[in-house]
């Protein structure tokens, strides 16, 4: 089963001002594209070719870098395309999973506000999350290509903060771009139906 680059679910220029088409081109053609080009090569005789990407996720954490590092990233990429909406924001938030924000995270200011310090403190590459562990809501950060998964969690916002992601955009200003991602992009329902599922 090789990987494959899903479309993006909207046009290149849909999210503008807060990211640009000329960011979406380069982040889903290029980099995307190459973590599907390079995973399905080091997919090819791993033993893992009919499992699911969650499965090739966790199993290929600490026993296999390569795979690992494009797999995670290929999953992180699916996710982040459909984690992002035209005029999305807090008012397209399902009211259940606010309920569940203010439980657990203590509302969604100060959810907001540890979101943002999670992404603007990741050291280098890598990703800030909401994800649900034994029921509840987490927000955690990792590196490079990692993922919630790979510590027993299942993700449910994920924000790239890899420079791919917002250099054309902000250049070094990561924590401008992570205050217009959130209040700008966020496709909240998306969100609630990963919570769902889970």
């Amino acid at each position: 089963m090789a990987f494959q680059l899903p479309d993006l679910p909207y046009a290149y220029d849909a999210l503008a001002p807060y990211m640009s088409a000329e960011t979406l081109e380069f982040h889903h053609d290029k980099h995307h594209q190459a973590y599907v080009t390079n995973g399905s090569k080091l997919l090819e005789g791993s033993g893992l070719e009919n499992d699911s990407l969650e499965e090739i996720v966790k199993k290929s954490f600490g026993t296999n870098v390569g795979l690992f590092n494009n797999a995670g990233q290929h999953y992180n990429h699916i996710h982040f395309w459909k984690w992002m909406t035209p005029n999305g924001g807090k008012s397209t938030m399902p009211g259940e999973l606010e309920k569940k924000i203010e439980a657990d995270l203590g509302g969604y200011d100060k959810a907001k506000a540890d979101f943002l310090a999670a992404g603007a403190g990741q050291f280098g590459s890598g990703w800030a999350w909401i994800a649900l562990k034994d029921g509840k809501l987490e927000i955690m950060k990792t590196p490079n290509g990692e993922n919630p998964l790979v510590h027993g969690a299942t993700p449910l916002l994920g924000v790239d903060v890899w420079e791919h992601s917002y250099y054309i955009d902000y250049r070094n200003a990561r924590p401008k771009y992570l205050e217009a991602w959130f209040d700008n992009l966020v496709n909240w329902e998306y969100v609630a139906e990963l919570h769902s599922a889970a």
